[in-house]
């Protein structure tokens, strides 16, 4: 019986603290820059203290009518392109937490791609506790949206894990105080089952003003379900 202790305390360590085994990383290192431009920001610009922090990977980022999108709440974006949930998890404190927000929307979806280091579902699943973790120490009641990662033709066939990551989060969300999921799968696909590709650029990866708009509809309802007796006055 003792001999199966040291292993159980190893693996309820590593899934308390998944940051150790991503921190050191040169890729995750290397968006240090983008990281400082982010606080460069912040010392530079004031934000409302009822803004909408919008944040996470490349679709965030290319995101250019957020702010009108989403009025009539106020909006700070932070995404950087490439973003996975190994790099924003070490990095949450530092683009999270510097602000005081009504809520945090998150959209991160590059740890499952097709490719040879893509993460399993459970490992995406667990960092994104590891981001909650690191959410709640300083806003401990702030709502936080996590929107489902959307289907897309480039990454049709590793559907299956993508689509086993959102169950995974939905279930963390859904068991989760002040955390909500934001489902997309239903609305990005045809008929078929397969992605709409009239709703995505050239590269079958990244959103166009269409999926943009259907974006808006979906997680602007969410935020007013929950923030809309404290719209914020502009």
């Amino acid at each position: 019986m003792i001999r199966y202790v040291f292993p159980i305390i190893i693996i309820f360590i590593l899934s308390c603290s998944p940051l150790r085994m991503y921190q050191d990383l040169p890729e995750v290192k290397s968006w240090e820059s983008e990281i400082e431009e982010f606080e460069k920001v912040d010392v530079a610009k004031s934000y409302p203290s009822n803004a909408v922090l919008f944040a996470g990977s490349s679709s965030i980022r290319l995101w250019t009518t957020l702010p009108e999108d989403m009025l009539p709440f106020n909006i700070i974006q932070r995404g950087y392109g490439g973003a996975k949930l190994s790099d924003f998890a070490v990095y949450a404190d530092r683009i999270i937490n510097p602000h005081k927000c009504s809520a945090i929307v998150l959209f991160i979806a590059n740890d499952i791609t097709g490719n040879p280091d893509d993460k399993n579902p459970e490992e995406v699943a667990n960092l994104f506790r590891s981001v909650l973790r690191t959410i709640r120490k300083k806003q401990k009641d702030t709502p936080v949206f996590w929107i489902g990662i959307t289907p897309t033709p480039s990454r049709w066939s590793v559907w299956p894990e993508i689509n086993r990551a959102n169950g995974l989060i939905r279930n963390i969300c859904e068991n989760s105080r002040n955390v909500y999921y934001i489902r997309t799968d239903h609305i990005f696909r045809d008929e078929s089952g397969k992605p709409k590709e009239e709703l995505f650029v050239d590269d079958k990866l990244h959103l166009n003003a269409d999926g943009y708009r259907i974006w808006t509809g979906l997680i602007k309802n969410e935020l007013l379900n929950v923030l809309g007796d404290t719209l914020p006055v502009r």
